[in-house]
Formats: C-alpha cells, structure tokens, sequence
C-alpha cells in the first residue's frame, strides 16, 4: 500500500517536472529568436491595394465598458471605405440601448458600423462570431473583446503581415490598462505578462503551435472556413480554432512588439469566472484535439510534443493539487519507515523545476525595469495565488475532460483604470458565494493541521509547501469575502 501511494504520488511530480523541461526549451528558443522579429512595411496585402478589414466586437452585457470599445475601434487609422464594424451584441440588458445609441453616432461619421442582433444567444461567443462571419464583407477579421481599447494604428502595424499567403493568423500581445490597481491585477499582469513573452515567442520563434489568444488578433476569413469555423462544443473556442487551423498548415505570426491594452478583472469571482473558463476549455480542446495532433505524421515529434504540453499546460492544476492532497500519507510513510530514503533522495531533483519556473517568469518580468527584489516579491505572491486556485481550478480541468458540459460565463468588466475607481455597486458583481469557496476553506484548515502534524513528527521537509498552500488558500478566501463583505 505505502509503495502505492508514492506511485501514485510520483505522477504529478513527473508530470511537473517534464513540463518544466518543456517551458525550458521555450525559455530557449525564445532567448535564441527575439533578435529576429520582422519588421513590416505600411504597404497593401500580396501587393493588391488596402484589404477590406472586418472588426468583430462579440458583446454580452457589458455596459460599462462597450462604448470605449466602440470609440476605439472607430478611431482606427484606416481608410472608412476598407473598414467594417460588427457589433455581435447578445446582450440582455441597458447594454443594447448603449450599442445603438453609439452605432447611430458613429455612423453619421460615415463609418460602416452595424448593430447586429441575433434571435438566441446559441452558441455563445463562437455562435457569434460565427453569424456575424457570414455576413460580413471583409477578407480579414479584427476580433476585440470588449475589455480591450486597441491603439488606432492596430491595423497598420498587424495586416502588413498577411502578404504571406499562407498567414492565418496574427495575433498581438495584451497590455494592462489597470495592472497597478492592485495586487490582484499585479499578479494576473505578472502571470500573463509570462505567456505573451515567453510561451507565445518561444513557440512561435521555432513554428510550434500557438493560440490565437481569443482577441486583439487578426484573422484571414479563408483561414476560419478552411478550418471548420468557429464551434461552441468548447469554453476555449479561440484555442480550439487556433490548433484545428494550423493542423491545416496555416501559419500563426505573434507580434511581441504591438501591444493591445486591456482590463484585467478587478475581483476574485471575476478572476475565477475567467480562471474557469480559460482552464476547462483547455481541457475540452485535449479531449476535441489531442489525438488529431499526436497521429499527425507530417508535424514533426518537437512540435507534437510542445503542442502536447500547450493543450495540457491546465494539467498542472490537477497535478498541484494531487501533490498537496497527497503530502500527508507520504509524510506519514516517511516517518514510519526508512525503506524507501533512495527514493526520496532521487526526488530532490525535481526541485530544479523551482529554477525554471523563476527564470521563465524573470526573463518576462525584467523588461518592467522593476529590480530583482520586486521580482522575488511578486514571483513567491503570485505562486501562492495559483496555489489557492489549484482546487478551483481542478475541478474545472477534471470537467472538461469528462465531457461535463457548462454554459459559457463571461468575465464581468467594471471599467476600473485606476485606483480612484470602484467597482462597488456594479451590477455584474457576483454577491454569492460558491460551494468551492467553502471546499477551500475546509482545504486551508486540512493544511493547517497537516502542519502540526509534520511539526510535531519534527519531519519539516514539506513545511514550506504547505505554509504556501495556507497562505494561498487564505488569500483567495481574503478576496473572496472581501468582495462579499
């Protein structure tokens, strides 16, 4: 039985520790390739004059932010003629009076904008997008969530790139408009901040599968109907897209250096909502999309197996969470018994997975200008928060990969730029709260006596993890009822 459960317990360490190596070689190739960004001429597509861009702007009760969306997209450095605006609005609120009010004035500029409505909100964004691709007049389309406030030289900078006829995609990266609001939207900055550097760069630099991140993006319309379309059967329908596309060899660019500014979530339901989301629609594009890309003989093993971490990356949750829930009898064992001491001194290396993980997020961090300390700060704070998310986060992955079907929930936006906003009184705020809150409550006192035990047992080896499993939990409970209370 004991040796059992170290089996069962060496599973996820594995998994930790390849994926890390994985996250190495992106640490790699994206040190090995940022010297070589192209840079683009202000010129037409293929030589065939300006192209007609459409802008699709998937919108579902968001008052408080979709006249900014709206305003920005209009201002676009683009000729009026070659420009298109769909605002998908599914919207069940005062949100479809703000639209139309704004549509009416935009128009009058002699900008092609059309409110768009649809009968059901079937399918949600991916249904959306879907209708309003069918009715569209462009060759292109510009996607924006409607957090997002794209500069007015976003089209000049992305569709130069598109003169490559087997570009499908072009995909920017997101900026913060609030990341000093709080040590909340610091820590989301500093984890996303990772991704659009070295994940994003690191695969693209060595033609390994990216994402079309949802937004602030480009696509060829050929790309999407070569591809299937867009389909709802996932939470991620972005991602889904994005590997089903280049499956059929179309090429992905990610531009590192054009920035999209947009609102981080304010509140932990919101960050949870989003968290969920991001999480188990991974886990759905594994169960939708994984085999496809393991068979397919004509990509090669390197990016096969980077496309197998990328679809697994929400893994890591479930992994964390077995490692935390498992410590227990494994420090138990340890106590008891000193037969398995070779074993444990072999998982020692395992802490280099500790070293990668700093420099992945150092090598993003250090372009802030903010100093090493301020590193370490954020890098240790924001570790205790993915911890805290670790259940929450599970549960989701665990979902997607059972098939277990949810509606899509979009992250609320307040429309918080700056510290001297609220988001008190908003409408979308969740005042309830969920059963998994409690789950982590109960998970913050289990590690909590799992640390008397191990003190008492004088065995202090994983002492450490589960003071960082304490703290993670209590802060999202903090912000939780903080948000409530």
């Amino acid at each position: 039985m004991e040796l059992f459960i170290l089996i069962i317990y060496a599973i996820p360490l594995v998994f930790i520790f390849s994926y890390s190596l994985v996250q190495l070689s992106l640490i790699i190739n994206y040190l090995g390739g940022r010297k070589k960004l192209p840079s683009p001429v202000r010129s037409g597509v293929g030589g065939e004059g300006i192209p007609l861009v459409t802008i699709q702007l998937p919108i579902y009760n968001e008052l408080y932010v979709v006249e900014r969306l709206i305003d920005a997209v209009a201002a676009f450095d683009y000729p009026k003629e070659r420009l298109e605006i769909q605002v998908l609005d599914d919207s069940t609120d005062e949100t479809v009076e703000i639209i139309a009010k704004k549509v009416k004035e935009i128009q009058v500029k002699g900008i092609d904008i059309q409110h768009i409505r649809r009968e059901s909100r079937q399918g949600f964004k991916a249904g959306a997008l879907a209708y309003g691709l069918k009715i569209c007049k462009g060759d292109f389309i510009a996607i924006f969530d409607a957090d997002f406030v794209p500069p007015k030289d976003f089209l000049q900078k992305t569709i130069p790139y598109f003169q490559k006829k087997n570009v499908g995609v072009v995909q920017t990266r997101w900026q913060h408009l609030n990341e000093n609001y709080s040590l909340l939207t610091q820590l989301q900055a500093f984890g996303l901040d990772a991704h659009f550097t070295i994940e994003q760069g690191g695969r693209n630099f060595k033609n390994h599968f990216i994402n079309f991140n949802g937004t602030a993006g480009i696509w060829r319309k050929v790309t999407i109907e070569d591809a299937g379309g867009w389909s709802a059967d996932t939470l991620t329908e972005d991602l889904d897209l994005s590997y089903r596309a280049q499956m059929r060899d179309w090429e992905f660019v990610y531009l590192e250096n054009v920035g999209c500014p947009a609102e981080l979530p304010v509140t932990m339901s919101a960050v949870k909502s989003q968290q969920y989301r991001w999480t188990k629609g991974a886990a759905e594009c594994v169960v939708k999309n994984m085999r496809k890309l393991l068979i397919d003989n004509h990509l090669s093993i390197s990016t096969r197996l980077n496309g197998f971490y990328h679809l697994m990356n929400s893994a890591v949750f479930v992994a964390v969470f077995f490692l935390s829930i498992l410590s227990l009898p494994v420090m138990l064992i340890t106590s008891n018994t000193d037969r398995f001491d070779v074993l444990f001194r072999y998982t020692a290396l395992f802490q280099i997975s500790w070293v990668i993980l700093g420099c992945f997020y150092w090598i993003s961090f250090q372009k802030t200008g903010l100093g090493f300390l301020e590193f370490v700060k954020r890098f240790m704070l924001f570790l205790l928060f993915m911890m805290g998310l670790s259940f929450h986060n599970s549960i989701a992955v665990v979902e997607g990969w059972m098939g277990r079907k949810t509606p899509f929930v979009r992250t609320p936006k307040f429309n918080i730029n700056s510290q001297l906003d609220s988001w008190q009184g908003n409408k979308y705020l969740a005042k309830k709260l969920g059963k998994s809150t409690w789950i982590e409550l109960l998970l913050m006192l289990y590690f909590i006596v799992v640390l008397g035990i191990e003190i008492q047992l004088n065995n202090i080896g994983l002492v450490p993890f589960h003071l960082m499993l304490i703290v993670g939990y209590g802060s999202v409970l903090f912000y939780t009822f903080k948000q409530i209370l």
